[in-house]
């Protein structure tokens, strides 16, 4: 059977904004069937690193919010500390962030809660008995919560391919704790001919696993945790995963942490991915390299396997900007996520969602 998409695009005309189009995807998508009176709702979202400038509008994030309300829910916005350093890696930074980047109640309408705490080690243990974890750790407050709004950011990303709503679930809604059993197989390496000696790399590692020897950083593996913010921070791309197993593992993991943080609120979720500033890399980057496809719309729908799909496919048919970071014409229905990570084959996320009856790839996209 095939899993209802709900899909708006950004045109707008008089008595028609974008933002109207929104609450009314939310209400399509079955918004007031996720929710009842008095529900403490999570949207839970990704505020954006501190020199990011390609995260969800605010102003968007307060139509959803308003809508919750409409039909009797209490929302609160969240989520977790990231496992790497960085301007959101405790409660005080990332709240200070997320003000920063917008998302302050005047602007929003609702508090934030940081679903970890304050060191990212508030978390509920859910048993799933599944291949890779038998427990997986969520963010308590995520956890508790009667129901659960995802509004994710649908970007490419270094380790998954790309981020949208499985990610924004099974990795957004883990603690530190959950976070570095899923990353735990991911093992950075640096490739020295193209190490130039900056040092930008130490201050990013939270665990002081890179070191210098002749001017060439080296990690420590046995206190390295994974979590490839270096990778990220490189200005040289000097230092890469090691692609044997890691990434399909890394992937599998995120997928029965999805399932750990969903576990309890079936029925009780609905989830949106906004096709918007598609960049390169997560919004955890301090930084946004330019959209490599135009501005797409919304989509929603029940299903996080479906959804993600709907979202590369609509990605994938359109061509690559002139202006992105592709050195080469990508004409429209090719893949543009292995074109920027080759080595990253994304469908296995889906793939082992489906398996686990998360959700369908088969999917209806119906326009709003």
């Amino acid at each position: 059977m095939k899993s209802a998409v709900y899909f708006i695009d950004l045109r707008a005309t008089t008595g028609k904004s974008f933002v109207e189009k929104l609450g009314k995807l939310v209400d399509v998508a079955g918004l007031s069937d996720t929710i009842k009176k008095r529900d403490l709702v999570a949207v839970k979202l990704h505020f954006g690193e501190l020199g990011n400038t390609a995260f969800i509008r605010p102003i968007f994030i307060r139509k959803i919010v308003d809508t919750i309300k409409d039909f009797g829910g209490i929302p609160f916005l969240t989520d977790t500390n990231m496992l790497y350093a960085g301007t959101r890696s405790n409660a005080p930074s990332h709240l200070s962030t997320a003000y920063q980047n917008g998302f302050a109640f005047s602007v929003v309408n609702a508090p934030i809660v940081i679903a970890d705490g304050l060191r990212g080690k508030s978390e509920t243990r859910v048993t799933i008995n599944q291949r890779r974890f038998k427990t997986v750790y969520i963010g308590s407050e995520i956890a508790k919560a009667d129901a659960l709004v995802s509004v994710a950011h649908f970007t490419g990303h270094e380790l998954s391919g790309f981020g949208g709503t499985i990610k924004n679930i099974g990795m957004g809604c883990a603690s530190r704790k959950g976070k570095l059993a899923q990353h735990s197989t991911v093992s950075p390496k640096v490739k020295k001919k193209k190490c130039a000696g900056c040092g930008d790399c130490i201050p990013h590692c939270s665990q002081r696993a890179i070191f210098f020897v002749d001017d060439k950083a080296v990690i420590r593996n046995d206190k390295c945790i994974g979590c490839a913010e270096c990778i990220l921070i490189c200005p040289n791309n000097a230092i890469k995963i090691r692609w044997n197993q890691t990434i399909p593992i890394f992937l599998e993991n995120m997928i029965e942490y999805t399932m750990g943080a969903l576990k309890k609120k079936a029925g009780r979720t609905l989830f949106l991915n906004f096709l918007t500033d598609i960049s390169p890399a997560c919004d955890c980057k301090p930084l946004n390299d330019a959209p490599f496809v135009r501005n797409i719309g919304v989509v929603a729908s029940k299903d996080p396997v479906a959804i993600d799909q709907v979202s590369v496919d609509l990605v994938n048919q359109e061509p690559a900007l002139a202006e992105s970071a592709f050195n080469t014409n990508i004409k429209p229905g090719e893949d543009k996520f292995r074109r920027i990570y080759p080595k990253v084959d994304w469908q296995i996320q889906l793939d082992y969602a489906e398996t686990l009856g998360l959700g369908t790839r088969k999917y209806e996209l119906l326009t709003i």
